[in-house]
């Protein structure tokens, strides 16, 4: 028998376990851009007010009470059938492959999407990811409680699910892959079975995603190449990122921790009302405030805005996203951090280039080099950090700034005791629910997460 088609505990060979890959990445690809696509029309009701015939103040009340509506909806869904789709799905799933949190799939499915729908649709400061990655985990346990797979293959299969749902996101399947090698080190079962199921679930969601939506990258910034005497100032912004992303990870828990305080004397859905109502009146007020923030990453980049109109959009971009993702409706945070560092990108290079001129486009690439150092610095991800980057603006050009900001912005982050986002928001779930993280201990024999290198051997054995 060849070596790739032996079976593994559970009566499946190899060769089926990829093609159960493909079709999860198929399906995640398919429901990650009907998902992005319907978001984007969805976020279009705004118009429906421009020809309404009543004074400027009723308008704003009307999209304010609208966006209210649809945010308070989201948060009942989550709360009533399925409260552990609230926020990004990221921690859930790290959780899922310690064996902590559970995948209930048939809940999470439809509440992620339509909750999820409502909450991007509204205007609030949230990304898409969230919904997919968490939507793709799901679909890879119905697979795997349907084919009643081994612990360790269900854990795999929900690692390239959920990195298929990045790939549909963002139409980035590097980036995805890296996400599962970078960010769930700890838990993910390695091997060169469930490694290469996360490969070909991403690629294949890629590919469905492209042949639907196109092969452009989602968030393209045209920008030329650095030259190296500039390189300096992008170990500059890693710096900045690096402070700014351990103060955004702790001003997000400490704003999750207020919105359930508050909720818990008042009630749970007077915050998401609040903050709906302010983010309808400022879809027409101040639109750079509201949703997740790429169309703004890319318009912020080249266009040449005041010192105080660049610090105002940073800080309110800041505040909303605070605001808008402690309401607890389904939604991510990559989409709002990559808005965020591009707005402090453009501010610090405008900021330098007002002392010393900067070479052209210089400040379109600390824009673009931005995303990938608060992503670094918040997330504690910089490989990742630099492919996303890359990936979604197309400017491959840029990458050794891009890696000189992402390494310092992680170096910095790491040196004032800044910890990965996820990691900190699946410690809050599971003191939540009154569980306790497994320590963190040298692996043993019954460990699933990490390389296993059992599994090679087992072939190795096999074959002889």
């Amino acid at each position: 028998m060849d070596a790739g088609d032996q079976k593994k505990p559970g009566g499946l060979s190899d060769a089926g376990y990829y093609v159960i890959a493909v079709c999860v990445g198929a399906v995640v690809g398919l429901i990650g851009t009907v998902f992005h696509l319907s978001t984007d029309v969805i976020s279009g009701w705004p118009v429906l007010f421009a020809d309404v015939q009543v004074s400027s103040v009723v308008r704003l009340l009307l999209m304010g009470a609208v966006a209210a509506i649809m945010v308070v909806a989201s948060v009942w869904l989550v709360r009533t059938f399925a409260p552990e789709a609230g926020g990004s799905g990221v921690q859930e799933i790290e959780g899922a492959l310690e064996g902590l949190r559970p995948v209930r799939w048939k809940r999470i499915l439809p509440v992620k999407f339509v909750g999820g729908l409502l909450a991007l649709g509204s205007g609030l400061v949230v990304g898409r990811e969230g919904p997919t990655i968490h939507m793709g985990a799901s679909v890879a346990q119905a697979a795997s409680e349907w084919l009643r797979l081994s612990t360790r293959d269900m854990r795999g299969l929900l690692a390239a699910g959920g990195a298929a749902g990045l790939a549909a996101a963002f139409n980035a399947p590097l980036a995805a892959i890296l996400f599962v090698i970078e960010e769930t080190r700890r838990q993910f079962p390695y091997g060169l079975r469930t490694y290469s199921a996360v490969i070909l679930a991403s690629v294949m969601s890629a590919i469905v995603t492209e042949s639907i939506a196109g092969a452009r990258p989602d968030m393209l910034i045209q920008v030329a190449e650095m030259p190296l005497v500039t390189l300096p100032a992008f170990v500059g912004l890693g710096v900045i990122l690096g402070v700014v992303g351990v103060v955004f990870n702790r001003t997000l828990i400490w704003s999750l921790d207020a919105a359930r305080t508050l909720g818990m004397r008042t009630s749970f859905y007077i915050l998401p009302a609040a903050v709906g109502l302010a983010i309808g009146v400022l879809l027409v007020v101040r639109p750079e405030a509201t949703l997740g923030g790429e169309k703004l990453a890319v318009t912020l980049a080249h266009e040449n805005l005041p010192l105080l109109v660049l610090a105002g959009i940073v800080v309110i971009r800041f505040v909303m996203t605070m605001a808008s993702y402690s309401t607890g409706v389904p939604g991510g945070i990559f989409a709002p951090i990559l808005a965020l560092a591009t707005a402090v990108g453009v501010l610090y290079g405008t900021a330098l280039d007002a002392i010393l001129p900067l070479p052209a486009g210089m400040v379109a690439a600390l824009a673009i080099a931005g995303m990938g150092g608060l992503f670094s610095s918040t997330v504690r991800a910089p490989l990742v950090g630099m492919v996303l980057v890359a990936e979604l603006t197309g400017a491959y050009t840029l990458l050794v700034p891009v890696i000189l900001t992402c390494v310092f912005a992680n170096l910095v982050a790491d040196a004032l005791g800044g910890k990965p986002i996820y990691e900190v928001l699946l410690e809050r779930t599971l003191r939540l629910a009154g569980q306790t993280p497994p320590p963190e201990t040298e692996a043993s024999d019954d460990e699933l997460g990490g390389w296993d290198q059992r599994e090679r051997a087992g072939q190795e054995n096999a074959k002889s």
